[in-house]
């Protein structure tokens, strides 16, 4: 199995600037990745981590995206952050990626000890039905220490509970997709 990774930089951190001043902004991470690709093997996934804000860099991911997989922290605000969320991927299918999906929902941060985290997946399951997977991300003291000594959390701690649920969601992903 291969795997790419293209790692973000700090230069990123003023993209948002740079893009404003380009008359094609919103598409300029589609155009790059299809010049990226063209000479490269078939890849089955590209996968883009975005930031969670709903800025110019966010939008250019969704406008080079096949589908957009959310993940949605089991607290409060942020069931407000999804609505505008799925506004904006309206307005993306709308102007500038007409077949731009969302593959799914992915709850995050969840405790299933914390009334709140079940209330909010009692809602998003509700509301939302079978885009929410059935894979729900824990909260777990594994998964945040995992980046500060800079390792993904399958080699940081491949047993841990937030490991478990990452592989579990990869194969709900690979399960859907058929």
């Amino acid at each position: 199995m291969g795997l790419d990774i293209i790692p973000a930089t700090t230069d990123l951190s003023s993209a948002d600037v740079e893009l404003m001043s380009s008359a094609d902004r919103s598409r300029i991470l589609r155009r790059r990745l299809k010049e990226l690709l063209q000479d490269r093997v078939e890849y089955d996934y590209v996968l883009i981590d975005c930031p969670p804000a709903l800025n110019l860099l966010t939008i250019n991911a969704m406008v080079a995206a096949a589908s957009v997989i959310v993940p949605l922290q089991s607290e409060f605000f942020a069931l407000e952050g999804l609505s505008q969320l799925m506004l904006t991927l309206r307005e993306v299918r709308g102007s500038a990626n007409k077949s731009l999906r969302i593959e799914g929902i992915v709850l995050t941060m969840y405790d299933r000890r914390n009334n709140l985290s079940q209330q909010v997946e009692a809602d998003a399951r509700e509301t939302l039905g079978d885009l929410v997977f059935k894979t729900v991300i824990p909260r777990n003291v594994r998964l945040s220490e995992a980046p500060s000594h800079a390792m993904p959390v399958l080699d940081y701690d491949p047993a841990c509970a937030g490991t478990k649920a990452y592989l579990d969601l990869a194969a709900e992903v690979i399960q859907r997709e058929g």
